[in-house]
């Protein structure tokens, strides 16, 4: 079994620091195999931010994958917006914005969606899907195939659907062919799980789609939470800890089951 956990939308500049704290003591009671971030480490993409961020990336050791996401790139800079986006990103926190991560029952590929010429939304080119599927065709038939994104793959209800991932229908395409399972992103600030079959419609696919919401101030109605991953074939389990004021640490609040069927993966 594999332990993931998976948190997105720190916005170090809009997170309270007693927070931080019991953030970092809760990820490191799980003891994940893997820490995924799903993008936005910052506020403001301001060099102070940035090295909060990596502070408390280097007081969990585990191994990690990490993606940018738009709040990643200076906002108001416009120089460094267009022509170094995630130079400030890069330094802090890695040069690598293709990550990849393996072992003998996963393979996770984080890529990055962030755009300078997009404020708020994101989107993939063709490339940037080949050497994903690349990745995951050249895998071992059993590992559970995940990728990592800032912008989601699909939305939660009511969600308007200009907050979707660009040229997310040609990636799908590509992605499902490679056997894609899960898709972890976050970006909206609200925890959701779907199933690619609902929106894409391709014979015989059918993924998780693993939306984490915020651990910052920047909430859409929730409290600060993140998930954590229990992956065992042909089961993942998905599970959300939610911050609770009264007791300021986190908690387990909701959990679901998958299983992977030849019709892909359904509810357990």
């Amino acid at each position: 079994m594999r332990t993931i956990v998976h948190l997105s939308d720190i916005h170090f500049g809009r997170i309270e620091p007693a927070l931080v704290d019991q953030l970092s003591l809760a990820v490191a009671r799980l003891a994940p195999d893997l820490l995924a971030v799903s993008g936005d480490l910052t506020q403001r993409a301001k060099r102070s931010e940035f090295r909060a961020a990596r502070a408390f990336l280097d007081a969990l050791p585990f191994p990690r994958l990490v993606v940018p996401g738009n709040h990643d790139v200076p906002l108001y800079n416009v120089f460094t917006r267009f022509v170094t986006p995630l130079a400030r990103y890069k330094r802090a926190i890695t040069t690598n914005l293709s990550p990849v991560f393996r072992d003998d029952e996963v393979i996770v590929v984080g890529v990055n969606t962030a755009r300078s010429f997009t404020v708020g939304e994101g989107k993939i080119n063709e490339d940037q899907v080949d050497e994903i599927v690349s990745h995951l065709s050249g895998a071992p038939r059993g590992l559970i195939r995940i990728v990592v994104t800032h912008h989601p793959f699909d939305l939660p209800e009511g969600v308007r659907e200009e907050r979707l991932l660009g040229r997310a229908a040609m990636a799908m395409a590509k992605l499902a062919a490679a056997g894609a399972d899960l898709f972890l992103a976050g970006h909206l600030h609200i925890s959701h799980v779907g199933h690619t079959a609902e929106r894409y419609k391709i014979a015989g696919h059918s993924a998780l789609v693993v939306q984490a919401g915020t651990v910052s101030t920047r909430s859409r109605g929730e409290q600060p939470s993140f998930n954590v991953l229990r992956i065992h074939r042909p089961e993942i389990t998905v599970e959300r800890l939610v911050w609770d004021p009264e007791r300021a640490s986190f908690s387990e609040t909701a959990a679901s089951a998958y299983r992977h069927t030849d019709k892909g993966w359904i509810k357990a």
